[in-house]
């Protein structure tokens, strides 16, 4: 069953022992603003070894920054993000590098049922409800943060938020903690943790928009992505999904051989996606050991991210809706400039009883991660 306990920390190649030392304060950590009702934000930054470097922001649990060393050794930030706390509470932000819930993705009209009790929640994607809720969800809140350091080198940072019972529509008082670490072989980290006292749905992700050229290059459609999954879920004109699960065959879906992003998205710009925006489910079974996912590659800088993960799928987005908005240092994120790899359960599950279920009770611990790895060739 997908909500109960998944994976064993002690068991996952050692997981444990990068979560495991608490610093006594956050050494890294600075001022990064204060939110619209003032609130004062942290950001901080860690940094192993291998010439890696990520800053984390209180509201949301954000990943803003995240610098990886290109086939020379240079070094650029290759992902999308602001300044400041006030660009997130902008117009211009587009869950850049967000906590993404209490649920991912969509829910169908923004309703579901459960346990007979019918729930309405904040319409904020018309006509449906998105990644979570319009003021509460997860992206904008402010979380509590923790530096730590990993037994076995590296650097973390743990966040943790308790969100209330009836928080953006949804039943149940809901424990959170997102765990990143930056090991020393530059692998980025992402675990994910919830207890409810209240049955509630619960589907959490990241979503960073990446170009592993650097935030702010012209296009990711060069990028070369191949993703580990036979099938993928249709979606209706609203980007709800139908329900099937059909396979990727003979499809510009098809990504289970390399593929660059431009090669075949023109038939998709005409479709409610306007690009890519599919969900894809990852084979193999999830809630084990991370399997394989994703591989995401920029011929030009030879800069490689490949993404392990236990959840059931991932959702592939091209930024179709960036606007050419400005970013950090000015820099202008135009249309289909990054993509998001948002490793999730499947849209709208609580809606379909045939997806992999999204509910989690009281006893039971909602446990994911996700790896990103960053190589050259």
């Amino acid at each position: 069953m997908l909500t109960r306990p998944l994976w064993n920390l002690r068991a996952l190649c050692g997981f444990a022992a990068v979560l495991a030392i608490a610093a006594p304060s956050l050494r890294a950590a600075e001022p990064f603003g204060k939110t619209a009702e003032g609130t004062p934000v942290e950001a901080i930054t860690i940094q192993n070894d291998s010439g890696m470097s990520a800053r984390l922001m209180t509201r949301g649990a954000t990943l803003v920054e995240l610098h990886v060393p290109d086939q020379s050794g240079k070094t650029a930030d290759v992902v999308l993000g602001f300044d400041d706390v006030a660009g997130y509470e902008s117009d211009r932000n587009q869950y850049f590098g967000c906590t993404t819930g209490r649920v991912a993705n969509r829910i169908a009209g923004g309703k579901f049922t459960l346990d007979g009790v019918d729930y309405s929640l904040a319409v904020n994607n018309e006509p449906n409800a998105l990644h979570g809720g319009k003021t509460r969800s997860l992206d904008k809140v402010v979380w509590t943060a923790e530096e730590f350091e990993p037994r076995r080198g590296g650097a973390g940072v743990r966040f943790t938020y308790t969100s209330p019972d009836g928080e953006e529509g949804y039943p149940g008082e809901l424990k959170l903690t997102v765990t990143y670490v930056l090991t020393d072989d530059n692998q980025l980290r992402i675990a994910y943790r919830a207890t409810t006292n209240k049955p509630t749905p619960v589907n959490l992700t990241n979503h960073t928009y990446f170009n592993l050229s650097g935030a702010g290059s012209e296009t990711v459609l060069d990028h070369e992505l191949t993703i580990e999954a036979d099938t993928y879920t249709p979606n209706d004109a609203t980007q709800i999904q139908t329900g099937e699960i059909v396979p990727v065959d003979g499809t510009p879906l098809d990504f289970r051989q390399a593929h660059r992003l431009g090669e075949r998205i023109e038939s998709l710009l005409t479709t409610e996606a306007l690009g890519y925006d599919h969900n894809f489910p990852v084979n193999g079974p999830f809630g084990g050991r991370p399997r394989a996912c994703a591989k995401l590659k920029d011929p030009v800088s030879g800069r490689v991210m490949t993404v392990r993960t236990n959840s059931p799928a991932v959702q592939l987005y091209t930024g179709n809706h960036l606007f050419g908005q400005a970013g950090k240092g000015g820099k202008a994120y135009p249309k289909q400039s990054a993509v998001c790899l948002e490793t999730q359960h499947y849209p709208d599950s609580v809606n379909h009883a045939n997806f992999p279920t999204t509910i989690l009770k009281p006893g039971e611990t909602y446990e994911y991660v996700t790896v990103f790895a960053f190589t050259n060739e």
